[in-house]
């Protein structure tokens, strides 16, 4: 389909679409007017990962657009859980906990939107605002008629959980409700038109569009993007030694850079067009490139997202330790740093601590298998004792794209 409105068209040509609920719809009312449109974020842990970053990227694309980013933290759906691709309950946290992790995740999106008193500035809000604030009695009356039982059994975060004979209490199937209800709050207190979300909210979005036309007569729209997942497979977002986190605290900007220039050549230029603001034309071009060209096409990447997401040095300053690491055989600064204890410490349990290995029997394969290099030297003996003379410094490596320094205490 081709569109007219600047929103759809920019989200179309970046592959950020999957469906609509209202093509035509919503293409002509982008083309006449800002359009405010909201995603929802749950505040589960202190930063979002790296497969919350389409999500972001696509509230960027709608203010690029010229249209209104709403983020919304669920500081009341939080308190639930969504259970949308989950096997078990989530723990439930604290409003006091939530409240931490919204705060560490707002750094994040104050790089990526800008936050103003214009008419397309960004806002973020906590649905806690007014799902607090609700009776029970309250909703059941106003909005638990327009919803069934029979359907809310069809949703795929319910049947996923029922079909494998696993509890899903009665508060996560609650969630779709609230998360419909915000749309329709969200309508109502600023004039919100449009969710977009992951392929797993489709269900969820719909709800709320429903909801809104049903309680208020109000036309609403939603935009789902795809499955995102690498080309091997994989979840976008996670690896070997866990979640690739968006905030400093959590992940070194060096570790969030590798995690780009890593990449499998088979995604370099759907993340181009998805994580970074490069022209399409320069996008088409590096994602063309064969061999080991396709190297700089990965650096450029890693430089672009960590540049937006964590800012100009960190960028610079991951890229130059690469650099260090890899073609000069040196030691970056950004690299990971291990204390050895007086008295040295066991090659296994340096590879667990600084983060390379998951536990010490893994390390213990890794050794045995010729994997682990202290100073490019290849340890094999699992018993081998790292002991650093004071003002020294070693290289600890494990495979060819994890490195560390070692350093005496």
């Amino acid at each position: 389909m081709t569109y007219d409105s600047t929103l759809l068209r920019l989200l179309d040509e970046r592959g950020y679409i999957h469906q609509l609920t209202d093509a035509k719809g919503l293409d002509a009312l982008a083309s006449k007017q800002i359009v405010p449109g909201y995603i929802g974020f749950d505040p589960t842990a202190p930063s979002l990962h790296v497969g919350s970053l389409v999500q972001i990227m696509l509230l960027r694309r709608l203010q690029q657009a010229g249209h209104k980013p709403i983020a919304v933290m669920g500081g009341g759906t939080g308190i639930i859980g969504d259970p949308s691709g989950k096997d078990e309950s989530r723990k439930l946290m604290t409003p006091e906990v939530i409240a931490a992790n919204i705060a560490s995740i707002r750094t994040v999106f104050a790089r990526l939107l800008d936050f103003d008193d214009s008419e397309t500035g960004a806002v973020m809000i906590d649905n806690a605002e007014w799902l607090s604030q609700l009776g029970y009695i309250e909703l059941l009356r106003e909005v638990g008629p327009h919803f069934t039982v029979n359907r809310m059994l069809t949703f795929d975060s319910v049947k996923l959980r029922l079909d494998r004979e696993q509890p899903l209490t009665f508060l996560e199937f609650n969630y779709m409700i609230l998360q419909a209800y915000d749309f329709r709050e969200l309508s109502q207190r600023h004039g919100c038109r449009l969710q977009m979300g992951g392929s797993d909210q489709w269900g969820n979005i719909v709800n709320g569009i429903e909801l809104g036309r049903r309680m208020d007569g109000a036309e609403l729209f939603g935009v789902t993007t795809p499955l995102l997942t690498t080309a091997d497979g994989a979840k976008m977002g996670k690896t070997a030694n866990g979640a690739v986190w968006l905030n400093e605290d959590q992940l070194p900007a060096y570790d969030f850079w590798q995690y780009w220039r890593n990449c499998d050549d088979r995604d370099v230029g759907r993340f181009l067009r998805l994580f970074t603001d490069l022209p399409l034309d320069e996008i088409a071009r590096l994602e063309a490139l064969e061999g080991a060209e396709i190297n700089d096409a990965k650096v450029v990447l890693a430089n672009e997202v960590t540049r937006l997401c964590r800012g100009d040095d960190a960028a610079r300053g991951a890229e130059q330790t690469a650099r260090a690491t890899f073609a000069g055989g040196g030691l970056g600064e950004d690299l990971p740093v291990l204390t050895v204890p007086p008295g040295g410490i066991r090659i296994v349990a340096a590879c667990t601590e600084i983060g390379f290995t998951a536990s010490n029997g893994e390390a213990k394969r890794k050794v045995a298998e010729g994997a682990v290099r202290i100073d490019d030297i290849v340890i094999t003996d699992p018993s081998y004792l790292i002991d650093i003379t004071a003002g020294q410094s070693a290289k600890i490596s494990l495979g060819k794209k994890k490195h560390g320094v070692l350093q005496a205490g």
